[in-house]
């Protein structure tokens, strides 16, 4: 299954906040003379839009989420947890929670066009897995800076979390730069509210 190219308002409609896929809200009109009772919902629903939520937020195919819930299996640790670091931790993930990109679909652009260098190399692939001390910033080129400087500007008022740190100092080059100082915990991944053991059972019979 591909990744998905459709309307995004759609799936913020029927699944909650996706602040990975976009930041913009959709303007939600209530018919006042259609009763607004909720749908009793089976298990196997539940269990699919926690999935969906998870993968339409990180912007992964379903190959790409199945791959990931068999290594969090492997490892060790709820498998729950070490799904949800290991998502975090991917390098497109950690621009967009950095404030570098509004989107984690920008964040995967300015990867795949090679602006994003990563301990000075460029790094083209946004499954790229970040580790501690890593450095992530921007290419010299002025297209480059532009960008990411925008980004910047626009998401200022985003607060970061506690395993990632924006450099700041007179430096303008170092306005660009962002550091891992750690994995991330659970309370601070982004996607909140999420049931990841949900996702977990609804992979158990592929797993």
């Amino acid at each position: 299954m591909s990744r998905y190219r459709g309307p995004r308002f759609k799936k913020i409609k029927r699944l909650g906040s996706l602040p990975g896929l976009t930041s913009k809200q959709p303007r939600v009109v209530r018919d006042p003379l259609k009763p607004s009772r909720p749908k009793k919902k089976s298990q196997y629903r539940i269990r699919l839009e926690e999935k969906q939520k998870l993968r339409f937020h990180y912007g992964l195919t379903e190959r790409q989420l199945l791959k990931y819930v068999r290594i969090a299996g492997k490892a060790k640790g709820p498998t729950g947890q070490v799904l949800l670091q290991l998502l975090e931790m991917r390098l497109d993930n950690t621009l967009f929670r950095l404030g570098m990109a509004s989107t984690i679909p920008q964040a995967r652009q300015l990867v795949n066009h090679r602006h994003i260098l990563v301990n000075g190399r460029i790094v083209d692939i946004p499954s790229y897995r970040c580790k501690p001390l890593d450095i992530l910033s921007g290419r010299e080129k002025e297209k480059s800076r532009a960008l990411i400087q925008n980004y910047l500007e626009s998401n200022a008022k985003r607060q970061k979390p506690q395993h990632l740190l924006l450099f700041h100092s007179d430096d303008p080059r170092d306005l660009l730069k962002g550091s891992v100082k750690q994995i991330i915990d659970r309370e601070e991944v982004g996607l909140k509210e999420i049931k990841e053991l949900l996702v977990v059972e609804y992979y158990s019979r592929k797993i």
